[in-house]
């Protein structure tokens, strides 16, 4: 790997519960302690979600008003409580942590665009790690669609980032015939679109708003920026160094 490689990697919620009901800090730790190792060779953006599932862990809340307002409400209370816990646990391990809050109107707009982009250069070039997720409280995009997928191909593009990784719940794209025979086979390397949407399968994930699909056209984003994506089994240790060095299987989009 080349100096500072930039990476922008995405957290899912399924990913930081490790499909449970609660944020994992044992999951955080062990993204902490890879970025740690690779600190010298790359700087990292983050995308994550979370917000809502930390929320969920310590307030039920009633309301009369539809369900994407309670998840506006849940999101503005965990989400400085999710912030806290990547601050404290970075911290452990010599990183230093920032706070990014986004919406997807903020792409529409040049001004906007060139803020954000020298903001987080900014922060980056002091070795800061940008932790964004979408404002849920003014924007509802993440919240209906894409479990900030799409989120973080706008921003890696944005950002000219090297390289976008996607951390799921599986070890990448399957096949859908080895998904029918229960024995799931992973697509490594995909150049074709039209013949990665047809072998997909959607299904969306118990804490995410997103699938499969959401992660494809993340991709396309990230594609026509000229940026590979990876889809990775979040939910393994050490799945960040362990793509690197193609010990386990995953999907490369180019």
């Amino acid at each position: 790997m080349s100096k500072n490689k930039r990476i922008l990697l995405k957290i899912g919620s399924n990913t930081l519960t490790k499909e449970t009901d609660n944020i994992s800090r044992g999951k955080i730790e062990d993204i902490a302690n890879q970025i740690a190792k690779l600190k010298d060779s790359c700087e990292f953006i983050i995308v994550s979600s979370g917000a809502i599932a930390v929320a969920k862990q310590f307030v039920k809340l009633e309301s009369l008003q539809s369900e994407v307002f309670v998840k506006q409400a849940l999101a503005s209370i965990g989400q400085p409580h999710l912030i806290r816990i990547y601050q404290e646990i970075f911290r452990e391990y010599g990183l230093l942590s920032s706070q990014c809050l986004l919406s997807y109107s903020d792409f529409e707009k040049d001004e906007s665009k060139t803020n954000i982009t020298n903001t987080i250069n900014v922060l980056v070039n002091n070795n800061y790690i940008p932790i964004i997720n979408e404002n849920d409280t003014v924007a509802t995009d993440e919240i209906k669609f894409g479990d900030n997928d799409k989120l973080a191909a706008l921003t890696a593009s944005l950002l000219d980032v090297d390289l976008l990784i996607i951390a799921t719940n599986t070890n990448g794209i399957y096949t859908k015939a080895s998904i029918k025979n229960g024995t799931p086979e992973t697509i490594k390397e995909v150049t074709d679109f039209d013949y990665l949407t047809s072998e997909v399968v959607n299904s969306k994930s118990s804490h995410g708003s997103g699938g499969m699909q959401s992660k494809i056209e993340a991709a396309k984003v990230a594609k026509k920026a000229n940026i590979e994506t990876w889809i990775v089994n979040g939910l393994q240790d050490n799945f960040i160094l362990d793509a690197f060095e193609n010990n386990i299987n995953f999907t490369k989009i180019n």
